[in-house]
C-alpha cells in the first residue's frame, strides 16, 4: 500500500506483509470522516472497478484475529485455507488477500495471493501475540482494497471485540453501499462480540456465524462457503448450499 509511512505503533497503520519474510513497508492512515459527496465519488469509482464485472478474478479479504488466545485457530485456519482454494477453483479463480493483527497495535495485510501454497508458508511464519482487537483497521483495509482492486467478499475470524461498535458499524456500512458482503466467523460465545458482529454481517449484506472452538470441520465449511461465493457468485452459494451446511448458514441470512 502506497502512502505517507506511519511511527511503528501506531494507532492507525495496517503494514504490508510480504512473503517470504513478512517486510514492513508504508500505509496509509485510516479514513477521515467522509462527506455525502466524497461517498458518492467513492462508490462510483467502486462500480467501475466492480469485481462482478466479465472475466474478474474472484477477490477475497481473509482477516483473522492473531492476538494470543488464536493460536489454535490460527493453526487450524493454515490447515484449512488450501480448501478456500480448491473450492474456488472448481468455480473460476480467487485470489486472498492475508490481513492480521496481533500485539500492540500491529495490523498487517499480505498482497494478493492465488497459490495456496504460498498462503500457507505465510501464514506458518506468523505467530500469536497477546493484544487488543483491531476490527477497524480490517474494515478500512477492505474498504480501500474494494475501491483500489476490488473485492467480492470479505471473511473475519476471530473472538472477541474490544472497539467502539458504532464506529466498527459506519466502517461496515460503507461496505455496505460497496456491495461487499462481510462473513462474520466468531468462535466461541462472547455475547458482546456477537452483538456487534451480526450487525457489521447485517449492514454489509454478509453473514454471522458461530462455529465451536477446536470444530475444524465447522469453520471448513465456512471458509469453503465463502470462497464460492467469492469465486462465482450467490449462484454458487446456492448451489453449494445443497450438499453443505455452512453455504445454507450463510446464504440464509445474505439479502
Amino acid at each position: 500500500m502506497a502512502g505517507e509511512p506511519t511511527k511503528p505503533g501506531s494507532g492507525n497503520d495496517v503494514r504490508k506483509a510480504d512473503s517470504p519474510d513478512l517486510r514492513k513497508a508504508g500505509s496509509l492512515p485510516e479514513a477521515r470522516p467522509s462527506t455525502s459527496e466524497d461517498i458518492a465519488a467513492f462508490v462510483a469509482k467502486a462500480h467501475a472497478m466492480s469485481p462482478h464485472r466479465a472475466g474478474a478474478r474472484g477477490r477475497l479479504v481473509f482477516a483473522l484475529d492473531a492476538t494470543m488466545s488464536r493460536q489454535p485457530t490460527w493453526d487450524m485456519a493454515c490447515a484449512l485455507q488450501a480448501d478456500m482454494f480448491r473450492e474456488a477453483a472448481s468455480l473460476g479463480s480467487l485470489d486472498i488477500r492475508l490481513v492480521y493483527y496481533r500485539g500492540f497495535n500491529e495490523c498487517r495485510a499480505t498482497g494478493w495471493i492465488s497459490d495456496s501454497a504460498q498462503l500457507a508458508r505465510l501464514m506458518g511464519k506468523i505467530g500469536c501475540q497477546g493484544g487488543n482487537t483491531q476490527i477497524g483497521k480490517v474494515l478500512s483495509e477492505a474498504r480501500r482494497e474494494a475501491v483500489a482492486a476490488g473485492v467480492r467478499a470479505v471473511v473475519f475470524v476471530g473472538d472477541a471485540m474490544e472497539e467502539n461498535a458504532d464506529a466498527l458499524c459506519a466502517k461496515a456500512g460503507e461496505l455496505g453501499l460497496l456491495k461487499v458482503p462481510v462473513f462474520m466467523f466468531q468462535e466461541g460465545n462472547d455475547a458482546v462480540a456477537e452483538q456487534t458482529f451480526r450487525e457489521i454481517a447485517r449492514l454489509t449484506g454478509g453473514a454471522w456465524c458461530r462455529f465451536d472452538p477446536g470444530a475444524a470441520a465447522q469453520l471448513r465449511d465456512l471458509l469453503r462457503a465463502a470462497a464460492a461465493y467469492a469465486a462465482g457468485g450467490r449462484d454458487a452459494l446456492l448451489q453449494l448450499a445443497k450438499s453443505t451446511s455452512g453455504a445454507a448458514r450463510l446464504i440464509g441470512q445474505m439479502k
